[in-house]
C-alpha cells in the first residue's frame, strides 16, 4: 500500500467485496418497483436521498459546492442475462443490443445519472434525477464538470433515426 500524502486521510475497507466493488451506501427513492421508475433519470424531478456510509464522511469534504454530480450505482434486481432487448418504450417490435441501450438489464448493471444536488446533511446528500428503486446499492459520487463531460454534439445514430422519443428503459 502506498504512503497518505500529507491532508489525505485513510479508512479501513470493508472485510468482504461486494459484486467486486465496495458498495458506499444507499440510495432512497419513492419507487419499489421497476415499472414505477422515471423512464430515464432526467425525466424525474423528484428529490430521492443519498446515504453515504459514515466511514467516508470526510470524502464529501467540498461536495456541497457542486450543484452537479455523476452517481454510479448498482442495479441489483436487474436481469443479467439478455444480449438483445426490445425496450418497453421502444416502438413496437423494436430491438437493440443491451450495450445500444441504456436499460438496467446487462451484464454488469452499472447506472450512472448527473443528479442535481439539492442539500449536503452529514452522510446524507439531498439530490434530483435518479430512476433507479430504493435501496439500490451505491457505488460512487464524482463531481459533474460541464466543461469536460458534455458533449453537446454527440449522437445515438439509432436513436436520430427513429421516431421522436426518449432513450427506451
Amino acid at each position: 500500500m502506498e504512503d497518505v500524502r500529507p491532508g489525505e486521510v485513510a479508512v479501513t475497507l470493508p472485510e468482504s467485496f461486494d459484486a467486486g466493488v465496495y458498495f458506499i451506501g444507499r440510495i432512497r427513492t419513492p419507487w419499489t418497483r421497476r415499472d414505477e421508475c422515471p423512464r430515464n433519470a432526467r425525466g424525474s424531478q423528484v428529490a430521492c436521498t443519498i446515504e453515504l456510509d459514515p466511514r467516508y464522511a470526510a470524502a464529501l469534504d467540498g461536495v456541497a459546492t457542486c450543484t452537479h454530480l455523476v452517481v454510479l450505482y448498482f442495479m441489483d434486481q436487474a436481469r443479467r442475462d439478455l444480449v438483445v432487448q426490445a425496450p418497453r418504450h421502444g416502438r413496437s417490435g423494436a430491438r437493440r443490443g443491451t450495450f445500444a441501450l441504456r436499460s438496467p438489464v446487462r451484464p454488469n448493471p452499472i447506472a450512472m445519472s448527473v443528479v442535481r444536488l439539492v442539500q449536503v446533511e452529514a452522510t446524507k446528500l439531498t439530490v434530483v434525477g435518479l430512476d433507479c428503486l430504493d435501496g439500490t446499492p451505491l457505488i460512487d459520487i464524482k463531481p459533474y464538470f460541464a466543461s469536460v463531460d458534455s458533449v453537446p454534439d454527440a449522437m445515438v445514430g439509432w436513436s436520430e433515426a427513429a421516431e421522436p422519443e426518449q432513450e427506451p428503459s
